[in-house]
């Protein structure tokens, strides 16, 4: 992975992003064809695409994230990360991504005397632990339900 600066999209960035998602999003509604016909402005003729419908929507929910204000980054998934790297994309710190990695709850490689992290690796330790929190928080609401605390 290199290593760019991520990019705060500005307010005018932000706004052509709501008005880009708000006219392509109708495309995607109305039609299963993933042929898009583009005029560059100043062009003269009209140059067509055909991508896949998965890109297209990708496109979108990018600008989606723009239009919100968030910068965006695209990662490989056969990416590796530095842990300082994987614990960003976590949201922890460095050391706790240390400890989930020597538990084994996260698999990497080391190179030298560095830990490597494949990005398919903390998506898939994401959705674990997001499962996870989910069963915790079900099983939470049903006790409450079956002591009538009202949730």
């Amino acid at each position: 992975m290199t290593a760019t600066a991520l990019r705060i999209p500005s307010t005018e960035e932000s706004e052509q992003a709501q008005g880009a998602i708000r006219a392509l999003s109708k495309v995607l509604r109305k039609t299963s064809t993933r042929t898009i016909r583009v005029k560059p402005e100043g062009a003269k003729e009209h140059v067509s695409v055909t991508v896949p419908r998965q890109a297209f929507e990708l496109f979108l929910d990018i600008l989606a994230q723009m239009a919100n204000g968030n910068a965006v980054s695209i990662v490989p998934v056969h990416a590796e990360l530095t842990t300082q790297q994987a614990a960003d994309m976590l949201n922890v710190s460095r050391p706790f991504l240390v400890g989930l990695l020597d538990e084994g709850d996260i698999p990497f490689r080391m190179v030298g005397t560095h830990r490597r992290v494949r990005v398919a690796d903390i998506v898939a330790y994401k959705e674990k632990d997001a499962a996870h929190r989910k069963g915790v928080l079900d099983e939470l609401a049903a006790e409450a339900q079956k002591h009538g605390l009202g949730y």
